[in-house]
């Protein structure tokens, strides 16, 4: 991306991030570090040489750096401390664009993991729980355990440990209740939600 060559902390910081693809990789790696090639799974669209360039470009701008995997010769990338501030701004377009999210996927790609960094920012919003609870989600296929606490809310795969519940849904209803834009007692009547366990707890968590 050329300069704006404006001395103004937004221009600059476009400078950076501002170019297409570069916010989600930075998504893709806040999830953690990842290699190439599960970046380009979790990537659906871009082509690999972009995904090159930009990783290149990332990493000269010191948002991104390239460490060997465990023991091994393998390359994966990660977040710099400073790209890992990154967090912040990307959870606020997330809250932001809750309106936009209303309508569902339609044709566009979905991965479960991206609910990793969607659901904790908008419940941490405005949901405040008193005692912790685990949640599990069970969305496409795929189980995750939703963890809320007086710490915040944390998500990730399902660890074998014991759920209080489990919510079965599609993931712009998981959306919408996260955000507040649904509530509970709504997505069970219009048939949108299936819940296993206290019910109670689900409510806690997805209080309106």
């Amino acid at each position: 991306m050329r300069g704006y060559g404006q001395y103004c902390g937004l221009a600059r910081s476009l400078e950076v991030v501002g170019d297409r693809w570069n916010l989600l990789i930075v998504r893709q790696l806040l999830l953690g570090p990842a290699r190439y090639r599960d970046l380009i799974d979790g990537l659906p669209g871009i082509a690999t040489n972009l995904l090159a360039d930009r990783l290149r470009d990332l990493e000269a701008s010191g948002v991104v750096e390239r460490r060997l995997a465990g023991s091994g010769s393998v390359v994966e990338y990660a977040l710099t401390p400073w790209g890992a501030e990154l967090r912040e701004p990307i959870e606020s377009l997330i809250r932001w664009s809750a309106p936009l999210m209303v309508c569902g996927p339609g044709d566009d790609a979905f991965r479960p993991e991206w609910l990793a960094l969607a659901v904790p920012a908008l419940l941490g919003s405005r949901v405040k729980v008193r005692v912790s609870v685990t949640v599990g989600l069970e969305i496409g296929g795929s189980t995750f355990q939703l963890r809320a606490s007086r710490a915040g809310f944390e998500i990730g795969p399902h660890d074998g440990r014991e759920l209080d519940a489990t919510v079965r849904a599609e993931p712009a209803c998981i959306l919408g209740l996260s955000a507040g834009a649904l509530t509970l007692a709504d997505a069970r009547g219009l048939g949108l939600v299936e819940i296993d366990g206290d019910e109670s707890v689900v409510r806690t968590v997805f209080a309106a």
